[in-house]
């Protein structure tokens, strides 16, 4: 004997691809604590570099070798390459981590994340929705940062070419498009990261496992790096790559280490989204 399954009942002027829009849910992380307190840091980073200087003197070259934080003084563009050089290995993963790894799990360790979904809202919608802005306020910090070190730079030591510590200059409308390049690698390259968070973020409840978990595994990451006895396995790590960019600050661009980089960050990336989306749409929802 047969049976036909009953169509499923839903509200007349319901469409799943209406539930919780980008916009709504960008707000609600705009207006979270940690999001003003993330954005309050990264703006005040120039600020305390600017200071260090100001107290500690103009940077100079150690043994007759100059590297780029030694011409952190010599423009606003060297400053603003300067404050990523400092930022890149370690404080500009903290927001990737943040806005990607605790935003399903703040719904969870709220008990809220079950009557989202009771909305109803679609599972993989509300992954999307999360993930979308998650990525996309990482890439506002990142934006952010190198701003306002332009903005404080220029006013310190005024608007110039960005001298490279190799020799040469680059001109200030050249050095623009270099540094928003370097912004847009160093997103790419954090895109393990976020991955790494997100994918977390869905396998617990509490919102600093899954941060802490992704900030502490990108450490790993680091200090596997740094073991040499590894050889060319260590092509394989996104940590290996992460300071490709400083090919681009150059005289004549070298582009082969940042495609390296770039497509090592996005597979593991993409592997990891789909293991967080794939996961998800499994899980019971308790809380």
């Amino acid at each position: 004997m047969s049976t036909v399954a009953e169509p499923v009942e839903v509200a007349a002027g319901y469409r799943a691809g209406r539930t919780l829009p980008l916009r709504v849910e960008l707000v609600r992380q705009l207006k979270r604590r940690r999001t003003l307190v993330m954005g309050a840091i990264l703006a005040v980073l120039p600020f305390v570099l600017l200071v260090a200087f100001a107290i500690g003197g103009e940077p100079g070259g150690r043994n007759g070798q100059v590297t780029l934080l030694d011409t952190a003084t010599a423009s606003g563009a060297n400053f603003a390459a300067v404050n990523l050089f400092v930022s890149a290995g370690f404080l500009l993963v903290i927001p990737v981590a943040l806005f990607c790894g605790d935003t399903v799990a703040s719904e969870a360790g709220w008990s809220s994340l079950r009557y989202l979904l009771a909305a109803p809202v679609p599972r993989a919608r509300l992954l999307w929705s999360k993930l979308v802005v998650g990525l996309g306020l990482s890439l506002v910090a990142m934006i952010l940062l190198p701003l306002v070190a332009i903005a404080v730079g220029t006013a310190a030591y005024g608007w110039g070419p960005l001298e490279i510590p190799t020799g040469g200059a680059l001109d200030p409308g050249t050095a623009a498009q270099r540094l928003v390049v370097v912004v847009a690698y160093i997103f790419v390259s954090q895109l393990v990261t976020a991955g790494l968070a997100f994918w977390l973020s869905t396998k617990t409840d509490a919102p600093l496992g899954a941060v802490g978990g992704a900030v502490g595994l990108t450490i790993v990451g680091n200090v596997l790096d740094a073991v040499t006895a590894l050889g060319h396995w260590r092509d394989f790590l996104p940590a290996h790559w992460q300071f490709a960019w400083a090919d681009a600050v150059q005289p004549h661009p070298e582009w082969s280490g940042m495609i390296q980089g770039a497509a090592i960050s996005i597979t593991y990336a993409l592997v990891l989204f789909a293991l967080a989306f794939r996961g998800f749409a499994r899980k019971d929802i308790v809380s």
